[in-house]
């Protein structure tokens, strides 16, 4: 076990920064009322590894999530530093750990079962491009069937082989999962997707009839998205949007980061 001093011997690690920007991407699920009591995950890779990523210790809810409470595991479930002795969801390694082995390119890994989202992965079509949160995602959805609760390790290498190469997964009749090249995009997609869900509900329930989407444009919607979500993870733009997030956990969740 890592000893609890080795955890804050440098706010600026790239460690410390992955820790609190994932506090922060709980507290953000909290409030924005995407958690589901204390199930559902959040986990990102440990910067300059492979094999370890940080999770939420099991029983706590997101709001109570900090950057020095959350758990370190491995890919192959062994429990590398865990403060509070909880443990993690075992459900939660199995999606976490399948993809993180998976993907190296991935550095966060966001769950959720929202209303929304469970409605949308029951219906057959999925996720339609309904409007311009929605049209970022188009083809650029993978979608796995319900398996039941993912306590099975057998269904990691299923889980990887649909996800494949896409960032957004939306796992059938159980809810949504975005994976981003840091925090701050995973969060970022899941918002969008989560607001995607909400819309077309809202739609579907008025009713009315839908206006046409001129073809050709939820692809180059999807495109621009994609332009600039590179840009950010190059490094070739700031991200704003993450930046004006963490400042409103500034005011409202002080402590998320100690």
């Amino acid at each position: 076990m890592i000893p609890a001093r080795d955890l804050s011997n440098s706010k600026a690690s790239p460690l410390w920064r992955a820790r609190v920007d994932l506090a922060a991407a709980y507290r953000l699920i909290h409030r924005h009322g995407m958690d589901d009591s204390i199930f559902t995950h959040i986990s990102a890779r440990v910067p300059g590894t492979h094999d370890r990523f940080l999770i939420n210790a099991y029983g706590m809810r997101f709001d109570e999530v900090t950057a020095s409470n959350l758990v370190t595991v491995d890919v192959d479930g062994s429990v590398i530093y865990d403060p509070l002795g909880l443990g993690i969801n075992p459900a939660g390694f199995t999606i976490h750990s399948a993809i993180h082995a998976a993907r190296p390119d991935v550095a966060c890994i966001l769950h959720t079962h929202t209303v929304a989202g469970v409605a949308v992965s029951c219906q057959r079509d999925g996720l339609l491009p309904l409007n311009q949160w929605a049209m970022q995602f188009h083809n650029r959805i993978a979608y796995h069937a319900y398996e039941g609760i993912a306590l099975d390790l057998d269904e990691r290498q299923r889980l990887v082989t649909d996800l494949g190469t896409k960032s957004v997964f939306i796992l059938r009749h159980h809810g949504l999962l975005t994976c981003g090249r840091s925090v701050a995009e995973a969060f970022k997609l899941m918002h969008n997707l989560e607001r995607s869900c909400r819309a077309q509900l809202a739609i579907q329930s008025a009713g009315a009839p839908l206006a046409p989407v001129t073809a050709g444009i939820p692809e180059r919607t999807a495109a621009q998205y994609a332009v600039s979500y590179d840009r950010m993870a190059v490094g070739e733009r700031q991200d704003i949007e993450w930046d004006a997030f963490r400042r409103s956990l500034e005011r409202s969740d002080p402590g998320y980061d100690s």
